[in-house]
């Protein structure tokens, strides 16, 4: 909401009980008025539910009083991606609650992202994708000393993948966006945050 229009308390009171409805939340949906746009208190909400690793989706309304021609759609979602560059996963819907305008194909999206959210991959499978794509491009080295990956698994659902290696400190930012990439182009997880746990492991440890 605009400021202009609540006060300093009420804002926070609604801040806080937006929260507590994330934590309970299988798939939460960030709810974006289509005439008043990108808000901060949108940014907030959204952020939170991206750190605790929910599933989400970056739902338009109100999409039926925008004037439009055939490119409003693809700029309002191109502009809406910067906005959320964070959670570049959440897919995008324009809907209309007043006049039911997409509003079927919201409850089929909230499924397919449900179960991409609780999606279990073996073992094995993820380590093929990982070697796919150490072999395509090398892990980063440092002063002579390389990157090694000795394995992946998955951990819990809301994908977690515990990632065993010879040294944290190699394993880049850039690099892990490169993985994460690998195992989405692969298996998918629409709508959903991915998160690695990197552990060193000791060259003899079995």
């Amino acid at each position: 909401r605009k400021k202009a229009k609540v006060t300093e308390r009420i804002e926070h009171y609604s801040v806080l009980r937006a929260y507590m409805a994330v934590d309970r939340a299988d798939v939460c949906l960030i709810l974006i008025d289509a005439a008043e746009g990108f808000t901060e208190q949108d940014s907030k909400v959204a952020g939170y539910a991206h750190e605790q690793g929910k599933a989400s989706i970056i739902v338009v309304n109100k999409w039926d009083l925008i004037e439009k021609d055939n490119k409003t759609m693809r700029e309002y979602e191109d502009k809406l991606k910067n906005d959320f560059s964070f959670m570049s996963y959440a897919p995008f819907l324009f809907i209309s609650a007043k006049t039911g305008q997409r509003v079927q194909k919201l409850f089929s999206l909230i499924r397919e992202v449900y179960l991409q959210n609780n999606i279990r991959i073996s073992t094995g499978m993820l380590n093929d994708v990982l070697a796919y794509a150490t072999t395509r491009v090398q892990p980063p080295s440092d002063k002579g000393k390389r990157l090694k990956i000795y394995y992946i698994t998955q951990q819990f659902q809301a994908p977690t993948f515990v990632i065993f290696v010879n040294r944290a400190d190699l394993f880049h930012f850039s690099y892990q966006r490169y993985l994460e990439n690998q195992i989405r182009s692969t298996f998918g997880l629409s709508g959903t945050p991915v998160r690695f746990v990197v552990r060193e492991r000791a060259k003899d440890e079995k």
